[in-house]
């Protein structure tokens, strides 16, 4: 008897706790109130914009949605290392019956933190050391130091970040920086002193950066056994150049994507505003990815570029295009293609490259998650190639002259994904149209990076 009672008793009880939840899904309420706690140097006027949209909610579901999509982006603005919401009726002589209070409980940054990680770029690594001062002035802007030591690079750096209220993608930076490099495929080592500006702003679907950079340039041997031609570029120049950059990025992932596409348009014009260089340089990125059968994606690639000397200026070592590596024509050495003197890559005035790659899902793996959803086996066809271009042909002798002695190459491998970092390949490499003078990788060739070709 005392059983059957208490199934009574639960069954009154879940009925009622169903029609009250739809009474109060399906209620109409007020936001009346919209509260930040814990804030102690953030300004509230700043924030105002993040969480403003509650107020429109007109029913719970609503509220709760509004204050998950308000908690990110106050999380996303970096000055916070906890949000928490709590929803609640409103209470006090002006409340209403429907009336709804929304607090989020904040925790501030705090004013000086570090930070050391590890990075991987196009086949190098790098250890990384930073200090940053959050929420400077209580309105997001954000002081960093950092100190980098890599395999090939060593910079170190000084940027301020100011976003604009309300709009978190408008933002502002400026940098001060040095970066030390050394290119041993051009026996050359490069040390760069510069300052540069950088506004971030989204239009309609696309992102663009605007940017200003003015560096000062020291080129230098890497060994004794430069060529003339790198031995002749050494020297101290001046590079005064403003860029804008244009992306529409639809993929899923940036490492290793699924589906979607991504375009990117870069152009840099050098010498307009001073400087020793001068020079305009247009480059562009165009990726396809495709899911296929039984979990596989496949994935077409293109890039291209040319730069075009101006005022009667040669175009610097420096500034030129490189092509070749396990992160772009796979089956050949890093930046090991086209002109040389001596041994030494001199880079070209125009590049293309292209390729077509289908990832699949390791075989005999189960599906049902684990460390084999980190691995992809990886099929690909590459094909591109790097010249200087004669600029008083005309354009129909420019692709003439990319279309001749093409590279190519093809081949499969393993790829390991990093997180959301950087993804590590090994690849078994048939290097194919080998020029004279192109170092080859024939048969197993490892990469690490972010941008794969």
């Amino acid at each position: 008897m005392a059983i059957y009672v208490c199934k009574i008793i639960k069954l009154v009880l879940f009925a009622v706790q169903e029609t009250k939840q739809e009474v109060l899904e399906n209620k109409d309420v007020v936001v009346q109130h919209v509260n930040i706690e814990g804030m102690g140097r953030t300004k509230e006027d700043y924030l105002g914009y993040e969480i403003s949209d509650v107020f429109t909610a007109r029913n719970l579901v609503e509220v709760m949605r509004k204050s998950h999509e308000a908690r990110q982006r106050l999380l996303r603005l970096g000055i916070f290392k906890e949000v928490e919401v709590v929803i609640d009726v409103s209470e006090g002589a002006e409340a209403l019956p429907n009336g709804l209070d929304v607090t989020f409980e904040v925790t501030e940054l705090k004013r000086l933190t570090g930070s050391y990680n590890t990075m991987v770029g196009n086949n190098e690594g790098s250890m990384v050391l930073g200090i940053k001062l959050p929420n400077m002035f209580g309105r997001g802007e954000k002081l960093t130091f950092q100190f980098s030591y890599g395999t090939k690079e060593t910079s170190y750096g000084l940027s301020f970040f100011k976003p604009q209220s309300g709009y978190y993608e408008r933002n502002f930076t400026l940098n001060l920086y040095k970066v030390t490099g050394q290119f041993p495929w051009s026996s050359l080592k490069e040390t760069d002193r510069g300052v540069s500006t950088e506004l971030n702003f989204p239009l309609w679907m696309t992102d663009h950066t605007l940017k200003w950079e003015g560096v000062w340039r020291e080129l230098g041997c890497l060994a004794r056994s430069a060529s003339f031609a790198v031995r002749e570029e050494s020297g101290h120049t001046l590079k005064s150049a403003l860029s804008h950059t244009m992306v529409i990025d639809t993929r899923n992932s940036a490492i290793l994507p699924r589906r979607g596409a991504l375009l990117r348009i870069n152009q840099e014009l050098a010498g307009y505003t001073g400087g020793d260089a001068s020079f305009l340089k247009e480059d562009v990125e165009l990726q396809l990815n495709k899911p296929f059968i039984w979990g596989s994606v496949l994935s077409a690639s293109l890039w291209g570029g040319m730069i075009y000397p101006l005022g009667g200026q040669p175009t610097s070592i420096a500034d030129r295009f490189y092509l070749g590596g396990p992160t772009s024509l796979r089956g050949f050495g890093m930046y090991s293609i086209g002109p040389q003197s001596e041994g030494d890559y001199l880079g070209g005035e125009a590049y293309w490259a292209g390729g077509l790659h289908l990832y699949t899902p390791l075989p005999f793996h189960s599906n049902k998650g684990g460390l084999a959803d980190l691995f992809r086996t990886h099929f690909f066809l590459n094909a591109g190639n790097l010249c200087n271009l004669n600029y008083g042909e005309g354009p129909y002798a420019h692709l003439q002259k990319l279309a001749e002695c093409i590279r190519w190459s093809y081949g499969a491998g393993i790829i390991l994904r990093l997180g959301n970092i950087a993804r590590l390949e090994l690849n078994y490499c048939f290097p194919m149209g080998v020029q004279s003078g192109d170092r080859i990788c024939d048969g197993v060739q490892f990469g690490a990076g972010i941008r794969f070709l």
